[in-house]
């Protein structure tokens, strides 16, 4: 489930390169429930038994199951596909940085904030953090291609 309270009602739907603003932000908040880490080893192949076998994970430096880390980042792409800029928006570049284990039940918040534009080609860079409890677990940096009002 998505919570968008928040951050008041998700706006999905685009924001055009000409309204992008440095400092812009958007989010989202998720728990993290077995069945997302159950659909997204379906989706990505990825079984390691640290996200799937509670025995074999508590032997583990984790202590316990843990969530995929491209779990925590696909929440960023859906901030970035969904609110800003949004629809429309090509990925170019993603850098991660992985900080701390999510864990079921966990409640993640994903944000994203402008932090440069290259308005004349259309490039936006995006500092990206994902916290649990207020404290970081992801950290990164995104490149994208903003739609343009002009292209429309």
């Amino acid at each position: 489930m998505l919570d968008s309270e928040a951050f008041g009602e998700i706006k999905r739907g685009t924001i055009c390169i000409e309204d992008i603003a440095v400092g812009m932000s958007r989010g989202l908040r998720k728990v993290v429930e077995d069945v997302d880490i159950e659909m997204f080893g379906r989706i990505s192949g990825d079984r390691n038994p640290v996200h799937f076998d509670e025995d074999y994970a508590r032997d583990t430096i984790f202590g316990g199951r843990i969530a995929h880390g491209m779990l925590t980042a696909s929440l960023i792409s859906a901030v970035i596909g969904e609110q800003l800029p949004g629809h429309g928006t090509i990925y170019m570049k993603q850098s991660l940085t992985f900080l701390a284990p999510v864990r079921i039940g966990d409640l993640v918040e994903a944000t994203v904030t402008v932090a440069d534009i290259d308005y004349g080609r259309r490039r936006v860079t995006l500092d990206c953090v994902c916290t649990v409890e207020g404290k970081p677990v992801l950290k990164g940096e995104a490149m994208v291609l903003a739609p343009s009002a002009k292209f429309d």
